[in-house]
């Protein structure tokens, strides 16, 4: 056997992971990329005598997950999946930065978190990408940008007003989020909290991501009225930042309607959560075996009048936003991604979604509340600044519907159980379908049951190169409405 087949938040053995030769890995990995699996993760653990790679792959017809992989004792290098499975690039250049085990041959082999000088004396000077040409001009925006957002830097290669390249330089942070987990195992309070913060607009995602991987190591079985209450928590979670991406998507094309009225919205909704546990973002809610606040009879009529409200209003809002001819003008064909493309790169979440890969956790590795409802996943095919727009407001409607459905059933249970300890040597894949997408949360543990090891990533890592693709070709004025229909994290990218 030279795979273990496992599914979503099931807890393995870490003796039970084949070990198989790199070149085998290779070949292998390269096969199933091809026949239709994908990348959900690709990571290394530091051993005493070594460097192991762990490679996960999805099949999301059959809800299953492939784990392998593969031990550097001695050897410094292997040859680089990349130039076969494109969508590996940037799961390699990871490797390769924290471990030093060189894929050869890989046609990017750039920092991903290094390359900025003064964070570290080590550090070298990052290399752009740099066209020559009579006229050609670089346009370089960040890392400091005007008003709050965190640091990233953005090159254009241009000629005139077209871009012909971008290239994005992340991780100024340096936040090392994945090392404090380990330094503050034995303090799980402390863990909750740093799991909301991995990205601060996806405190419901994250979290969840994380605590359900500890419940799996600890065999911890959540009431299904907890896992009802946190999936209402993660669809509003969803409707609050997809109104608030129609609302900054607005105010980009000088919609000022539309901006002024989906933020109202979006601040409505998020008052509804703060209605549930106190914090706008969720903060405090989630926690190892269940959730922290209940929903009330009063509560639960509240949410239901607002979102029977929302469900209204936002369908009034979207159809004036998506009959606009000014607005449409700038949306249609602007910042386009092909489905081929989208595959290639492996993108996740809406952004794939509005460029025709039926791809959701939800439906494809159901976890938590969504284990007892469908779950439908819903594409568009034009794959430009328009259909990452509109999937917003289409999701929106299908997360009104889910959070409907949910309140309906809401069962009797505990609102959560007693912490256990978590089983020695294993492993889990936690994977969450966060408002961005893909969200896949790895956790290890030592003999002794306690976590060594956690791996994330964050939607973001996947889209980031989409966003370079997407606007080629396009004006730069463009580029701020491309950037806005992706919306994509700093902070999850730089952990």
């Amino acid at each position: 056997m030279t795979w273990l087949e496992i599914r979503n938040l099931q807890s393995v053995r870490v003796s039970e992971i084949p070990v198989i030769p790199i070149e085998e890995l290779r070949s292998e990995t390269i096969s199933r990329i091809k026949d239709g699996e994908r990348f959900v993760q690709f990571f290394g653990d530091k051993t005493a005598d070594g460097v192991v790679l762990y490679v996960v792959l999805a099949d999301d017809n059959a809800s299953k997950l492939f784990v392998t992989s593969s031990k550097f004792v001695s050897e410094t290098a292997y040859q680089s999946i990349t130039p076969e499975a494109s969508s590996a690039h940037l799961f390699e250049r990871e490797f390769y930065e924290q471990f030093g085990v060189m894929p050869e041959g890989h046609p990017w082999l750039k920092p991903v978190r290094s390359g900025i000088p003064g964070i570290d004396s080590g550090e070298k000077q990052y290399e752009f990408f740099s066209m020559e040409g009579e006229e050609v001009h670089e346009v370089g925006v960040g890392p400091i940008h005007a008003g709050v957002i965190e640091p990233g830097h953005f090159r254009f290669s241009c000629h005139g007003e077209k871009v012909y390249q971008l290239e994005i330089k992340l991780g100024f942070q340096h936040r090392g989020v994945e090392e404090l987990f380990i330094r503050n195992a034995h303090r799980p309070v402390y863990l909750e909290k740093l799991a909301e913060s991995v990205a601060g607009d996806t405190v419901i995602g994250h979290s969840g991501g994380f605590i359900r991987a500890v419940e799996s190591l600890a065999d911890v079985a959540v009431s299904n009225r907890a896992k009802v209450i946190r999936t209402i928590a993660l669809e509003l979670e969803r409707i609050a930042v997809h109104l608030g991406d129609l609302s900054a998507l607005s105010g980009d094309v000088a919609y000022l309607t539309g901006n002024s009225v989906f933020g109202a919205l979006r601040t409505k909704v998020i008052n509804t959560t703060m209605s549930i546990c106190g914090n706008r973002f969720g903060r405090g809610l989630m926690t190892f075996g269940g959730v922290n606040c209940d929903v009330t009879p009063e509560l639960h009529d509240r949410i239901s009048s607002v979102i029977e409200q929302l469900d209204d209003d936002a369908a009034l809002a979207a159809e004036v936003l998506f009959s606009s001819a000014s607005v449409l003008e700038r949306f249609e064909k602007t910042g386009v991604v092909k489905k081929e493309t989208a595959v290639a790169i492996g993108m996740v979440g809406p952004a794939a979604r509005a460029s025709g890969v039926a791809l959701d956790v939800r439906s494809d590795h159901p976890f938590g509340g969504f284990e007892l409802i469908p779950v439908h996943k819903l594409t568009l095919e034009s794959g430009d600044v328009f259909a990452r727009a509109y999937i917003r407001f289409v999701e929106i409607k299908q997360s009104i519907r889910i959070i409907r459905e949910q309140l309906s059933r809401l069962p009797v249970g505990e609102l959560k159980m007693e912490r256990r300890e978590l089983a020695s040597g294993s492993l889990v894949v936690s994977m969450t379908e966060g408002w961005r997408g893909e969200i896949a949360h790895i956790v290890m543990t030592d003999g002794d049951g306690k976590i060594r090891k956690v791996k994330i990533k964050d939607p973001s890592f996947n889209n980031w190169f989409a966003l370079s693709l997407a606007v080629r070709g396009e004006g730069v004025s463009d580029f701020p409405l491309c950037n806005k229909s992706f919306n994509l994290s700093y902070c999850g990218f730089d952990l």
